[in-house]
């Protein structure tokens, strides 16, 4: 009688840890692929804007010019306030020829700074 009580505890416990664990196997897996996804993203991006910063600003006509450089998956957008149209233009063909540069939106006006 106490071995038939034993393994029948047995049975019990695999048949609720056995599914358990494949459940908490399968989210851990998971989870894993989508803190790695956007944290990829997110760091190509970083070292995407401080390229870009770095190329303005080795630039003598565009580095004391208050622009702000922000990135998204690859898409680089220009802010802030130029004194004419030729530093605009030359401001996003400096930008578009940063290796990793998708596009460029412009958001650059002239006026004061």
């Amino acid at each position: 009688m106490r071995a038939l009580q034993i393994k029948t505890r047995l049975v019990i416990v695999v048949a609720f840890a056995l599914p358990a664990f494949v459940f908490i196997n399968g989210c851990n897996s998971t989870a894993t692929q989508a803190v790695t996804a956007p944290g990829k993203t997110s760091t190509d991006d970083a070292a995407l804007a401080a390229r870009v910063k770095q190329a303005l600003v080795a630039d003598p006509e565009l580095r004391s010019l208050p622009m702000s450089v922000a990135t998204y998956r690859g898409v680089v957008q220009l802010s802030g306030y130029v004194d004419s149209e030729a530093q605009i233009q030359k401001a996003l063909a400096v930008t578009r020829g940063v290796a990793g540069v998708q596009s460029v939106s412009n958001d650059l006006q002239l006026g004061p700074h």
